[in-house]
Parts: C-alpha cells; sequence; structure tokens
C-alpha cells in the first residue's frame, strides 16, 4: 500500500550466523618473526648517512604495516565508544555511521535537529576515535558495547546508516524496551554470504571481487590507511572532506570483520521479525543504491507491516550527505509520531 512518498508492508524468513577465527595465533607469531627481521632492518647500517636513514625510515615504515596488519590495540574489555552529545529536547536521537563512517558523517548535518532533540552521535567499536581491539567484530559484540552507551540515555530514536543501519536493527531487537522508534538508511540486505558474493562479484559494483575476498580487502585497508589516507580526500571528490578523511580511521581487522560478520552474514530480517509486534520502522533508501540495493529493501518493506520505506529518487548509498534537509525532516516527522503515540492513553 502506498501513502505519499511512504510504502509500507507485511511479514518474512530468517538466517544464522556463524563464528570462526582459524590462523589467528600463526599469523601473529609470523608477524612477530617478520617484525623482528624489520627491527634490524632499521638499525644502522655500513651504507651512506642519507641511505641509512631513508632505509630506516622505510623499514620503519614496513614495520607500522605488518603491526597494524597483524597487532593491533588489545583493549577488549568493557571498550568504551566515543561519543558526542549536543542539543537540548526531551527526546533523544542517536545516530551510528556506516564503515568507515565516524560521529563527523552527521555532525555538520544535524543542527536543525539539535534544536529541538538531543543529540548523541557514536563512533561505532573498531572506527573513529572508538577502541580498535583485536576482536571478532561481531553483531553480538558490536551490540554489547552500543548498549554500555546508550543503556543511560533513557527511550531513544535510533538512526543507523548502512553498517550502522544493521547493527541499530539488531539492538533494536535485543533491547526493544530502550528503543521508541528506529531509522534506517541505506539499509544493506543480502539474506545470506552467498547471495553478497553473488551481488557484488556480479552486480554493478566495481571492484567486487576485493569486496569478497578477505584477503584483498585487508590489503586495500592497509594500503589505503597507510599509503593513501593524507590524499584521499583528492581522489574522492564527491564526498564531503571531513567524511573522506575519517575514512582511515579503523584498522583492517575492525574494516573487515565487520563487513562479513554483520553485513554478509547477518539477516536483518530475523531482527525485523521480533520487532514487528514492538516498533515502527522508517527506512530512507536512494533508488540510486549499488552498494545496498534498494529491491531487496523494498522486498523487506512488503513483508514487515512496522516497517516504512521512503525512497529517494536519483540518490546513491549516501542519502544523508546528498539532502541532509530531507532526510532530517523524514527523522524529524518519524520522531514526533511516536511521541504523539506515546501521549495516547494506550501508548
Amino acid at each position: 500500500m502506498t501513502r505519499g512518498s511512504f510504502v509500507v508492508f507485511t511479514v518474512s524468513p530468517v538466517k544464522t550466523r556463524q563464528d570462526t577465527q582459524p590462523y589467528a595465533a600463526m599469523i601473529r607469531s609470523y608477524a612477530c618473526l617478520v617484525s623482528s627481521a624489520l627491527v634490524r632492518l632499521s638499525r644502522p647500517c655500513n651504507l651512506g648517512d642519507a641511505k641509512a636513514s631513508v632505509l630506516a625510515g622505510d623499514a620503519r615504515k614496513i614495520r607500522e604495516m605488518v603491526q597494524d596488519l597483524i597487532l593491533p590495540s588489545r583493549r577488549d574489555r568493557d571498550p568504551e565508544l566515543f561519543v558526542k552529545i549536543f542539543g537540548s529536547g526531551v527526546r533523544t536521537l542517536v545516530f551510528v555511521a556506516g564503515l568507515g563512517g565516524t560521529t563527523r558523517y552527521w555532525e555538520t548535518r544535524v543542527t536543525e535537529l539539535a534544536q529541538e532533540h538531543r543529540i548523541v552521535l557514536v563512533d561505532l567499536l573498531g572506527f573513529g576515535r572508538s577502541p580498535k581491539p583485536w576482536v571478532k567484530y561481531s553483531v553480538e559484540r558490536h551490540v554489547d558495547a552500543l548498549r554500555r552507551v546508550l543503556a543511560p540515555l533513557g527511550p531513544v530514536t535510533l538512526v543507523g546508516h548502512s553498517l550502522g543501519a544493521l547493527i541499530a536493527a539488531a539492538y533494536a531487537a535485543r533491547h526493544t524496551e530502550t528503543v521508541e522508534r528506529l531509522v534506517l538508511i541505506s539499509l544493506p540486505h543480502f539474506g545470506s554470504q552467498d547471495a553478497a558474493y553473488t551481488y557484488m562479484r556480479q552486480g554493478p559494483v566495481k571492484g567486487g571481487l576485493i569486496y569478497t575476498n578477505v584477503l584483498l580487502t585487508m590489503l586495500a585497508c592497509i594500503i589505503t590507511r597507510r599509503l593513501l589516507g593524507r590524499i584521499l580526500p583528492y581522489l574522492i571528490r564527491d564526498i564531503p572532506r571531513e567524511v573522506v578523511e575519517d575514512l582511515v580511521k579503523h584498522t583492517w581487522r575492525s574494516s573487515t570483520s565487520s563487513l562479513w560478520d554483520v553485513v554478509y552474514r547477518h539477516d536483518v530480517a530475523d531482527d525485523l521479525r521480533i520487532l514487528e509486534p514492538v516498533h515502527n520502522v522508517l527506512c530512507i533508501h536512494g533508488s540510486d543504491d549499488i552498494m545496498a540495493p534498494l529491491a531487496p529493501v523494498r522486498a523487506l518493506a512488503e513483508a514487515f507491516s512496522n516497517v516504512q520505506l521512503c525512497v529517494l529518487e536519483g540518490l546513491d548509498h549516501h542519502p544523508f550527505l546528498r539532502e541532509p534537509e530531507r532526510c532530517c525532516e523524514l527523522i524529524a516527522s518519524f520522531a514526533e509520531q511516536a511521541a504523539r503515540e506515546a501521549m495516547l492513553p494506550n501508548g
């Protein structure tokens, strides 16, 4: 049934996820050996002073890359996520960015909302200024880290983009009493790892093979962070500079594990099935999104009676960056609807 720019719909399926972490100890041991060898390389040698300095500099660079590859931070117990809170208002809006995104994805674009709402911006575990432990970045780990931030805030409207949308839905399904409304922007929904691989490799995504090969994705992360980080804003011109600058604020581990364990292996339909009798959900999606195709999200809206779909014509995977005012209007209207319902006698 169509209502204005919204499409409302009803019920559907399932899926499970799988945990494995092979070879980590072996790889870390190998990395220690390589790192030790690089330490030797960086010591003074019989070359001329200039060449020795260059060699030492190169060795340090390589050593940093190896440590980034295998030996990231181990602060994995009760990590405290980086949070920014501002604005005033009785109701709270929480924003969670996608893969490679940070609080700066939203910060300068939610100023209007901050006039009537308390705004909470969160860096996910492994991204931005949040801790980046050497762990499996599963749905449950992301949700648990987010819970420590949101639990003291009371009921909130939770807004997530891409990876953040998946984690927001999972959080809402596990903590229904703490969430009033749920807004999912550019929600990726493949249903299974096999389906994700098929789309990425055979669909319109450039470099899809890289995104479905752990080793290639890992190398791409490291090269981007270590070698291309400073020039990324000059290479990616269609995204705001501050957002591009923060694309490197992750580790290969947090990026690849979140991609595989959340985006590819987790089925958001499970979460929506739990939420159907409890909360309304607004999906905001660009019609031209190739990273998170529209068709599967439209199918979710048709399957679940509590899901409303707003399609923004001509927009890609970043509708909040392309039309922030329109997105903020949709979010504010949706949150206000929850407030009105809460005031009803049976609300």
